[in-house]
């Protein structure tokens, strides 16, 4: 079965998801780190790596750069990758597979893959761009990730598993062997069963949704005995009338 990462920027959230086993990774990005409350960028990424080098040393993480321009991207890829190599833990730097202009960052890919920095090339939506991030990453020495946004490719009410099955068979050479394909901005529990069948090596979830995978198996008959059960005990403690 694929491997689960710890999607979010809480730091209590991510210590707690990292004395549960079956989390094999943490993911982040800016918008989870404001939705947060983080203000420090830094700060917040030196604090956490060595918690989780000794809290689970078997783990990753990723943290994406923040900068729209090439050099600046750059930059903040080599000084991320630098506190891999300070705190001996793995550190994965998420690049954009574009910038706000449309842009592509394919040739930044290859030159901070080339470097021996592992990405994990992020917002991926198309074959086409998982095909380019491929090419990108045919250089790399160390291993990279491909996120694929399936969840948002869902919410255009296009079939994500079509998408992330084709992106997954790209990879059919042995250049491709140290590239895992992630399915991110995961919607629901089911997503998982998704990713799976789809060819994906890893998915992304929130603590909440990976709260719901202890349902796999769960008798149907009685989850719905459950449910009526919850509406029943909300009423009365409401103190509702008719």
């Amino acid at each position: 079965m694929i491997d689960v990462y710890a999607d979010g920027a809480d730091f209590d959230g991510i210590i707690q998801a990292a004395m549960n086993n079956n989390i094999k990774g943490f993911t982040t990005n800016p918008t989870l780190m404001r939705a947060a409350g983080v203000t420090d960028y830094t700060k917040f990424a030196r604090d956490i790596i060595p918690h989780l080098k000794d809290i689970r040393p078997d783990t990753n993480i990723s943290l994406e750069v923040f900068a729209d321009d090439s050099e600046n991207i750059k930059r903040q890829a080599r000084i991320i990758d630098g506190w891999s190599k300070e705190f001996g833990y793995p550190v994965y730097v998420k690049i954009p597979v574009m910038n706000t202009k449309g842009e592509n960052n394919y040739q930044l890919i290859n030159e901070l893959s080339g470097e021996g920095i592992a990405l994990n090339v992020t917002a991926v939506f198309t074959v086409s761009q998982t095909s380019n991030v491929l090419t990108a990453l045919m250089k790399a020495s160390a291993p990279s990730i491909i996120s694929i946004f399936a969840g948002r490719i869902a919410d255009t009410l296009v079939d994500p598993e079509k998408i992330v099955r084709e992106c997954t068979g790209l990879k059919i050479n042995e250049i491709d062997r140290n590239v895992k394909f992630l399915w991110a901005s995961c919607r629901e529990a089911f997503n998982y069963v998704q990713a799976d069948r789809s060819g994906c090596d890893i998915i992304t979830m929130t603590p909440d949704q990976i709260k719901k995978l202890q349902l796999c198996g769960k008798d149907l008959h009685e989850y719905s005995r459950e449910t009526v059960e919850m509406f029943f005990n909300d009423a009365n403690k409401s103190g509702y009338t008719l």
